[in-house]
Order: structure tokens, then C-alpha cells, then sequence
């Protein structure tokens, strides 16, 4: 036996299998020498990683380049393999060198005490090459020693492409790729752009109640107009003007502190404290040359959540408020814009776009669901084109799926525009909807189980 570092060990085709589970270190605490070695290893097998890649990545590749043709790789690694924009080099890399790419899939963790999921990868065939994995899940890691499941073919269209879509039946993967490569659903990037929200450096501070405004004697020209910290309240089809001022009254702290011009007197005084707090001392406030006046983003068209226990939302911004990094900003083109800010928080609630965050975003503790800007590019809602031919009976139930958001009905107001956008407009299949409706509800209720298990 022996006992070192993996990257000094030279990756020379000696063995005929390579077996494992790296250490899943994050990009944070994997730095310094350690990283260097990993991705030297990594470019060696011609996979340059991000700087955001997690130590098993490294691992993997350096491992394979271990192998003599024909060799095995099996390792337990996080199932970040399947949707990490980090990881999207090693997917390509296991299809282009290994004959066969097999996957096992857990229901619950393997590792309780771990945040993340784990899955089994086991490849053939190196040297080799091929176009799909074979994917098999089972419940837990006991159920490795029983018959393990018939697998099912899992084809991407691009094996750098997220493999979110291997978790669910070829069926509803099927009516998935067809519908996308049609066009008529496309990535939201198409509708405008997605951009982080405006970070403080102290959002107690600099988000305030407008009983708090009043109580600090700030002037008109101290503040500005916010969707308050969180995205609880952007949970309908529009944020309006209306809500603003209710959730401002519910004391929401729907202003910010962000003086135009020279501050007032009150505003002077207020700067003072934020010093006698040491608010400025703040890393995001310190950098800044005015250190109380934050970097303000457009007003968007659109906010959309980011974390979310059901499915991510977009709410037409009709109230003009600013919005912090809690939840992110959709700036639509101009010739997408009118039908955009009308419909498209509608259009978003059917079970395509539904299905298409499962795979697009990431599963986190608790049972959430989060999207990233980069992520939420690609996720994929009706084209302008068939959100616009639908106009007319998508207006017509706006009412009705509003009343179920408000009582918290989302699945409900799900299946109205279902009916209306995917069987009327664009002539699906009930049987086909039902299928990736059903696809979806599989993948949330295994998010939403992983998190009662972890809490039991």
C-alpha cells in the first residue's frame, strides 16, 4: 500500500481498474498547492477546470488517466457530475473516452451527515467512446446487494450539457428534447437578460421600513422605492405598486437608503451612525468611494426567485422597485418586452418550464431548489412566439391563476395554464403532459424527501 498525495502519483496506464470516492472540497477551501496539482492533472487530460470546481472533478480525470485501454473506473462521487456548470468538461470527458457510462442513482443520501448527494459512476471501455449513459436508481446504498433495476438509455444532445435529464423517464425526457429542439420552448436568455441584484453590504442598514424613514426624519431624495430582503411577497404574477405600499404599511422594509446628490441633514446624521456601527467597514461598503452610497441595476421588468421550495417565479416589477441580490433582475429585449411583462410570469406555470428548472437549477438543504443568472439563461420557457399566439387565452385565465397563487395553489394554477398554453395553443398530447407533469412532480417530491430525511 501507499500512502500519498494522488496527484503525485504519475498517471501512467498501469491498472486495469481504478477505484474510489475523492474528497468532495469545495472551490473555497481547495486552494494553493493542492489546486495547482489538480489541475495540472486535470489539463493533462485535456479538461481545463474552472476555478469554481470542486477537488472530485481533478480526481476523476487523473484517475481514468490512470487506466490501460479497456480499463474501469468506479467511483462514488457528488451528483454535482450531473448539473455543475463546473463539471461539464468531465461529462464530455467520460463520453469521449470510455465505451460504456453507467450511473446509479440513490432516492435517499448515501451520506446523512453530508449536504450534498451521491451517485455511483461506473465507466468501461477506456479508450473508448460513446453517445449515452445507462442510468439505473435504486433507494439506498443497501440495495446495491439485490437485483439492481433494468436500466434506462439516457442520450444527451450535447454531453457537456447538464445530465439533470438522466433522472427521469425516456419518455418525458423524449417529449422534452422535442419541444426544445423545435423551438418552441427556448432558453429565458432569449427573452432578455438575467442579472444578480445589488448587494449592500448590510441590508439591515441600508433597507429600511418607511415608518423607519419617517422615525429618521430622511427626505424624498434619501431613498428609493425596494422590494423588500427575501422573495416571500413575489409570489403572485405581479409585484405591483399597490403591494409595495401594503407591505411598506405591514412594516417591509420597502425603502432604500441610497441619498441622490448631497445628502440632507438627517441623512448626515444617519451616515454617522452607520460609522459609529462600523457599518462602513464593511467589505461591499469600504471598496465603495461613497461607502453609504450602494451601486444601484436598472429597474428590471421582471424579478425572479432564486430560492424557492416549489418551482422558481417571475413577477412583472409593475411597482419599479429596485432589487437586492436575494433575488435576481430579467431585463427583456425591447421587441419581446410588451408581451413579456404581460404574460410571461403566466406563460412560466406549466409543466415544461416546471420540468426545465428541476434540471437547470440545484437541489440545497432543505429541499430547495436554487438558479443562478448563469443557470437561469438556460432555463427554458415558451418562445415570444408561442406566448404571443396564446395571448388572448392566456389573458383570459390570468384572473383564475392568480386567485390559485394567492391561495398557494401553484400546481393548480399549473394545470389551467397547461390546458390553455401546451393542449390548446400548441396542440400537446393530455397523455404527453401528464407525462412530464408527472416527470416534475417526481424529481421535487425526491428533492422535498431527501430534506425530511436529513432532518429526521
Amino acid at each position: 500500500m501507499t500512502v500519498g498525495d494522488f496527484f503525485d502519483s504519475p498517471a501512467s496506464a498501469q491498472f486495469s481498474a481504478v477505484i474510489g470516492n475523492p474528497p468532495y472540497i469545495r472551490f473555497q477551501d481547495f486552494s494553493g498547492e493542492a489546486r495547482a496539482k489538480a489541475r495540472s492533472a486535470s489539463l493533462r487530460g485535456g479538461v481545463a477546470l474552472s476555478g469554481l470546481a470542486s477537488s472530485w472533478a481533478a480526481f476523476t480525470v487523473h484517475g481514468a488517466l490512470s487506466l490501460q485501454p479497456g480499463g474501469r473506473l468506479g467511483f462514488v462521487l457528488p451528483a454535482e457530475l450531473l448539473h455543475a456548470n463546473y463539471a461539464a468538461p468531465v461529462r464530455r470527458f467520460l463520453f469521449e473516452n470510455f465505451a460504456r457510462v453507467d450511473l446509479v442513482l440513490f432516492e435517499e443520501r448515501v451520506f446523512a451527515e453530508a449536504e450534498t448527494e451521491a451517485l455511483l459512476l461506473l465507466a468501461d471501455g477506456y479508450g473508448g467512446s460513446t453517445d449515452h449513459a445507462r442510468i439505473r436508481q435504486i433507494t439506498d446504498a443497501a440495495s446495491l446487494g439485490l437485483d439492481l433495476p433494468m436500466a434506462a438509455t439516457w442520450t444527451p444532445s450535447d454531453p457537456a450539457a447538464k445530465w439533470s435529464g438522466s433522472t427521469v423517464s425516456p419518455e418525458a425526457a423524449g417529449i422534452y428534447s422535442k419541444l426544445i429542439l423545435s423551438g418552441t420552448f427556448t432558453a429565458l436568455k432569449d427573452w432578455g437578460e438575467t442579472t444578480l441584484g445589488m448587494v449592500t453590504g448590510n441590508n439591515k442598514y441600508f433597507a429600511l421600513s418607511p415608518e423607519r424613514v419617517a422615525e429618521l426624519g430622511l427626505r424624498p431624495r434619501d431613498v428609493l422605492r425596494l422590494s423588500p430582503p427575501g422573495s416571500s411577497h413575489l409570489r403572485g404574477l405581479e409585484f405591483s405598486t399597490r403591494a409595495h405600499t401594503e407591505l411598506g404599511r405591514a412594516g417591509k422594509r420597502t425603502m432604500l437608503f441610497r441619498p441622490s446628490g448631497d445628502p440632507s441633514d438627517a441623512a448626515l446624521s444617519y451616515i454617522a451612525q452607520g460609522e459609529a456601527d462600523a457599518v462602513h467597514m464593511a467589505y461591499k461598503c469600504r471598496v465603495r468611494k461613497d461607502w453609504w452610497r450602494v451601486p444601484l441595476v436598472s429597474k428590471a421588468d421582471l424579478l425572479l426567485t432564486y430560492m424557492n421550495a416549489d418551482t422558481p417565479r417571475l413577477t412583472t416589477n409593475s411597482a419599479g422597485a429596485l432589487h437586492l441580490n436575494s433575488v435576481h433582475g430579467i431585463y427583456l429585449s425591447a421587441e419581446h418586452r410588451e408581451v413579456g411583462r404581460e404574460l410571461l410570469p403566466v406563460a412560466a406555470l406549466n409543466s415544461v418550464t416546471m420540468l426545465a428548472a428541476e434540471f437547470t437549477g440545484r437541489a440545497y438543504g432543505g429541499g430547495m431548489l436554487k438558479i443562478e443568472p448563469g443557470e437561469a439563461d438556460l432555463w427554458a420557457l415558451p418562445s415570444p412566439a408561442a406566448v404571443a399566439d396564446a395571448r388572448d387565452e392566456l389573458l383570459a385565465i390570468r384572473p383564475q391563476v392568480a386567485g390559485k397563487l394567492r391561495n398557494g395553489n401553484v400546481l393548480e394554477a399549473a394545470k389551467l395554464v397547461d390546458d390553455v398554453l401546451l393542449v390548446r395553443v400548441l396542440g400537446m398530447r393530455r397523455p404527453d403532459v401528464a407525462e412530464l407533469r408527472n416527470a416534475r412532480a417526481a424529481l421535487a417530491g425526491r428533492r422535498e424527501s431527501r430534506s425530511r430525511r436529513a432532518n429526521r
